[in-house]
């Protein structure tokens, strides 16, 4: 077993054209401690300015987080989170995952609702819905020979050589159907076009949120801030795999530079940071991401 510690550091900024006030914003940023995955050895959130109201909760989807209000006309909004992480790799040994047409059988047999049943990953969710191309392109990588963890291989491999990595062509809110229709985007619409097509299938799949360390070209050295929040997919594989982690950005199984913040359905369920606020005209957003092993 693998293990790996790493210190996080984190600025997303808020900087508004007119001053803000009234601001009521939900954060899930604190990466999770998750049995025989990683675990928080500590961590700590600092906003400025200081809220009137803080609280914090715990999800349906079992995450901390933290909600705060902040009255005042406020001209930027700062968060920063630090935290030391472990993280332990997990990778797959062996495929006992069933071929797709056993998959429904046992789904059936989980009786469970909590948060992990495969159940809640199978039908539409906040910005998912049934897109008929993103159906047809998932049909293709089905053969009845191969087990779900084998499909959700290929689809994962087929999204990575087919779409381009292009920071300016989406935005937060671009649909799948849109990425879809320009094979380009970041690793938010990776993900989401992955987790249509596998639910097409009726393969279970989720969201996952967190963070990515970033290795630099060989000969240059690392840019402080230029690690990155990020996204992948998890898929259910049957009562005895469970759970398999998949990155499509990279073409990769999630892995020992892959931290954990949250689980969710789709990227509602996750948001780093949402909220509502009193203002009006643009804003502008800086993020900076610092993931850093520690010998």
């Amino acid at each position: 077993m693998i293990h790996v510690l790493y210190d996080l550091n984190m600025h997303m900024g808020y900087i508004y054209d007119i001053p803000a006030s009234g601001a009521r914003h939900i954060m899930r940023l604190m990466p999770l401690s998750l049995p025989n995955r990683q675990r928080l050895v500590a961590g700590s959130i600092s906003i400025s300015p200081t809220p009137d109201e803080q609280s914090h909760f715990v999800d349906f989807f079992e995450h901390p987080a933290t909600s705060f209000m902040v009255r005042a006309p406020h001209e930027k909004l700062d968060i920063r989170m630090q935290a030391r992480v472990q993280v332990e790799s997990h990778s797959i040994v062996a495929d006992f995952s069933p071929v797709l047409a056993q998959l429904p059988d046992e789904i059936a047999a989980v009786w469970s609702l909590k948060p992990q049943s495969p159940h809640h990953f199978l039908g539409n969710s906040p910005r998912l819905f049934e897109t008929p191309v993103i159906s047809e392109y998932a049909r293709d990588c089905v053969l009845p020979q191969l087990t779900v963890l084998q499909i959700a291989n290929a689809l994962c491999a087929r999204i990575h050589k087919d779409f381009t990595y292009d920071g300016e062509a989406t935005t937060v809110d671009t649909t799948p159907a849109e990425a879809f229709r320009l094979k380009r985007g970041v690793c938010q619409d990776f993900a989401h076009v992955m987790i249509l097509a596998l639910r097409s299938l009726g393969i279970p799949a989720g969201y996952v949120s967190g963070f990515l360390r970033t290795i630099p070209p060989p000969g240059k050295e690392r840019l402080e801030g230029a690690d990155a929040m990020h996204a992948w997919v998890r898929v259910w594989c049957g009562e005895m795999s469970g759970w398999v982690e998949l990155d499509p950005t990279n073409n990769i199984p999630a892995g020992t530079d892959h931290i954990v913040v949250a689980y969710g359905r789709d990227y509602d369920d996750v948001a780093p940071v949402i909220g509502v606020l009193k203002s009006y005209g643009s804003q502008k957003t800086v993020q900076a991401v610092d993931v850093i092993p520690l010998k």
